[in-house]
């Protein structure tokens, strides 16, 4: 692997000396002193010196208020431990922790609802020091540095549940902290079963990653077992992934290891909401109702919505334009989303759209039932894009 110590230029060999010097009074705060934790911080900044100390500098201070040194001994909540999905299972071939991220059972929402958002985020950056300590232990097991991680994201399941908004925020905080914090640590992320609206996932969390970290992002077809095989040796992979690894009762998924997640009870919920800016507010007159437009200029794009009402329920649908560049009323389009009153002035209503043909989609907030009183209502909304790249690739692999 590039990057080791000894296959270092001289120019950066003396780069590394000096930035040595320069964050001399960091080491001790630090989790480790050698020069392949400092190489790390070097390379995520192409060895600008003066950029890989503000952001080292940065990293000791998130230690020190994270209290990081001692996080391994911190408990997540219960739901948390019974409900986030993944886990560490094994290693690959040059002797790296294996992570696995599975998607598809992930509930999401009901995490959000029943657990901070910062008691997600730590019990992230938990896992991140785990897989560190791992890393630590297998380089003296093995008598050579291991200081990277395999991740396989298993994404089948992905649905426009995991599109919800306070969602992707939270995991775009969680990549954030990790880009930020743990450079150079990821050796490869194979994405496994990956769905059609996996491009629009991806093109979600694509800004929070560096360019390095995409690089490293493999998605992989119909042949996945085939090529983890190619990684992993069969014995350290689960055979619910292709190998022959189980757990001691014989469970093929090796749920020991692997969390799979699942819908979590609503006995776990602390709150029935989560805070929500709206981008727009309009008034609703009684007998009235309110559209805008949006055009979606080829298939595969979503739309993402959240309203709240002040004043009563309010009805939403989603129609489709047959004349283009005039208005239309609702009995005129074709109605893509069935118009129906919600109670959005008790809790708040979101969803996700995936429009499978271009045209001019109309969103109509309707009042028309109400006769006495006009509504409030507050909303944002958002036409999400998949990526491109991704979308050709899974497009030659066959997605279904």
């Amino acid at each position: 692997m590039s990057g080791r110590v000894g296959d270092l230029s001289p120019k950066q060999q003396e780069a590394l000396t000096k930035f040595r010097e320069n964050v001399q009074d960091l080491l001790p705060a630090l989790p480790s002193q050698d020069d392949y934790f400092l190489l790390r911080w070097l390379r995520a900044r192409s060895f600008d010196l003066q950029k890989s100390e503000a952001m080292l500098r940065k990293h000791a201070e998130f230690r020190k208020q994270k209290d990081i040194d001692n996080i391994i001994n911190w408990q997540p909540p219960e739901v948390i431990q019974l409900y986030l999905s993944g886990g560490m299972c094994g290693y690959d071939r040059d002797g790296c922790p294996v992570w696995y991220d599975v998607i598809g059972p992930l509930d999401a929402r009901g995490l959000l609802l029943s657990a901070t958002k910062q008691d997600l985020l730590r019990t992230k950056m938990r896992d991140c020091e785990l897989l560190l300590r791992e890393c630590l232990s297998q380089t003296d097991k093995m008598g050579k540095k291991v200081e990277t991680v395999t991740l396989i994201y298993d994404c089948e399941g992905l649905g426009l549940k995991h599109l919800w908004k306070p969602a992707v925020e939270a995991y775009g905080e969680f990549l954030c902290m990790f880009e930020e914090n743990y450079p150079e640590t990821l050796k490869h992320l194979f994405i496994i079963k990956a769905p059609k609206l996996f491009p629009v996932a991806y093109n979600l969390v694509k800004p929070f990653l560096s360019e390095d970290t995409r690089k490293k992002i493999m998605v992989l077809g119909a042949n996945w077992k085939e090529v983890l095989l190619k990684h992993v040796s069969p014995d350290q992979l689960p055979v619910e992934y292709g190998g022959t690894m189980m757990d001691p009762d014989g469970d093929p998924k090796c749920k020991s290891k692997i969390n799979y997640g699942g819908d979590i009870p609503k006995k776990y919920y602390v709150r029935d909401q989560v805070q929500q800016q709206y981008e727009h507010s309009v008034h609703i007159s009684r007998g009235s109702s309110h559209q805008v437009e949006y055009e979606i200029l080829f298939p595969g794009c979503v739309l993402r919505w959240q309203f709240a009402s002040d004043g009563g329920d309010v009805g939403f649908g989603i129609f489709l334009k047959t004349r283009p560049g005039e208005r239309q009323r609702a009995g005129e389009m074709a109605e893509v989303l069935p118009s129906q009153r919600y109670n959005a002035h008790l809790v708040p209503e979101d969803g996700t759209f995936t429009c499978n043909e271009p045209g001019i989609y109309v969103l109509r907030f309707d009042n028309t039932y109400s006769f006495m009183h006009a509504k409030k209502v507050s909303f944002s909304v958002e036409v999400l894009l998949p990526d491109k790249a991704s979308e050709e690739k899974l497009s030659q692999l066959g997605a279904k």
